[in-house]
């Protein structure tokens, strides 16, 4: 797996972000609310079929239209990424200190306390 394209990855934005199933139109108002140049329904039909085909999507009949919900959240999009990374052979110690190196403070406390609560066997 690959990460996704720019309008793959603006359609899952708005899925996420939505917090309920939407359907094309609804992502094509919210994407064409920040683009100079729209988008056409075709388009963003077709990518979202990918993704359904991919199973980022699923998706339920509403009438005439589909409503498409996300299968993964951006969490496990974001991991599996990082598991790509891993496959490719990079030294996982080396890549965790380069994105440590990049952190804030408030983020490493925020690990910190996750990996706490982790070896606690999430109590706490």
């Amino acid at each position: 797996m690959r990460g996704f394209g720019e309008l793959e990855q603006a359609i899952m934005d708005v899925v996420w972000a939505s917090g309920e199933p939407v359907t094309v139109r609804a992502v094509l108002d919210q994407l064409n609310g920040d683009r100079p140049q729209p988008l056409a329904y075709n388009t963003v039909h077709t990518v979202t079929e990918i993704l359904h085909r991919k199973g980022w999507l699923s998706r339920a009949k509403d009438g005439r239209a589909f409503r498409y919900t996300s299968t993964k959240s951006r969490e496990e999009y974001a991991a599996s990424l990082i598991g790509q990374v891993w496959q490719s052979g990079a030294d996982r110690t080396a890549t965790l200190v380069r994105l440590f190196d990049e952190m804030d403070a408030d983020e490493v406390a925020e690990l910190r306390a996750a990996l706490a609560a982790r070896a606690d066997g999430g109590r706490g």
